[in-house]
C-alpha cells in the first residue's frame, strides 16, 4: 500500500482543525534524545523551526526531549488545534524517511527511549486540550549515545523544518 506524503497528510488535518475566521494553531514536539545519534532528529527539528518562525503566533515549536510530558503546561496556555509529535522511528524504511504515522500504532511498542509512552502522551493531549494528536517518524540510521545526526537525518530534519515553517 503507498502512503500518501506526509505534507498532505498535514495540509488535511490542519484543514480540519480550522475554524471560521480562526485559522488552526500547530504546536510542534521534538521527541527524542539529544546525545543519541539521529534519536535526537525531532528535537532537531523543533530548533530549526523555532528559530524561523519566532513571530509566528499560531505555531509553537518545542525541543521537548525523551520528556514531552514536561511540556503540557506550555501546551495548555498555546491552545493547539494540532499537536504534532515529531520523532526518530523505526518504520524499516531507508534512513532520513520521514512518514506521517497514527500514534494509536505505537501502543504496543515498549522499546522507547521516553519517558512516558508515546500513545499515552497523546492520549491525554487529545482529552486534555481537545486537540487533534499525529505522530511525524523519521527513519534514523543510528542511535549510538554521543554520535551525531547522520548527513542522510540532518538533511531530512532540514527539510521538515522548513516544510513545516512553509506551511504555517
Amino acid at each position: 500500500m503507498l502512503k500518501k506524503p506526509w505534507q498532505t497528510s498535514l495540509k488535511t488535518a490542519l484543514q480540519r482543525a480550522n475554524k471560521p475566521g480562526c485559522p488552526a494553531r500547530l504546536a510542534v514536539m521534538g521527541i527524542g534524545h539529544e546525545l543519541g545519534g539521529d534519536d535526537a532528529a525531532g528535537v532537531r527539528v523543533a530548533g530549526l523551526l523555532r528559530k524561523s518562525v519566532a513571530a509566528n503566533e499560531r505555531l509553537l515549536a518545542l525541543e521537548a526531549g525523551p520528556a514531552p510530558e514536561n511540556f503540557t503546561g506550555k501546551l495548555r496556555s498555546f491552545r493547539p488545534d494540532l499537536v504534532l509529535l515529531v520523532d526518530a522511528a523505526l518504520m524499516n524504511c531507508p534512513p532520513g524517511t520521514v512518514q506521517w504515522l497514527d500514534w494509536r500504532d505505537t501502543q504496543g511498542f515498549s522499546a522507547s527511549t521516553h519517558t512516558l509512552p508515546l500513545h499515552i502522551m497523546a492520549a491525554y493531549l487529545t482529552e486534555e486540550l481537545g486537540c487533534e494528536v499525529a505522530l511525524l517518524g523519521i527513519q534514523p540510521q543510528q542511535t549510538f549515545e554521543t554520535a551525531p545526526l547522520t548527513p542522510e537525518i540532518a538533511r531530512a530534519v532540514r527539510k521538515v523544518a522548513r516544510e513545516l515553517a512553509n506551511v504555517m
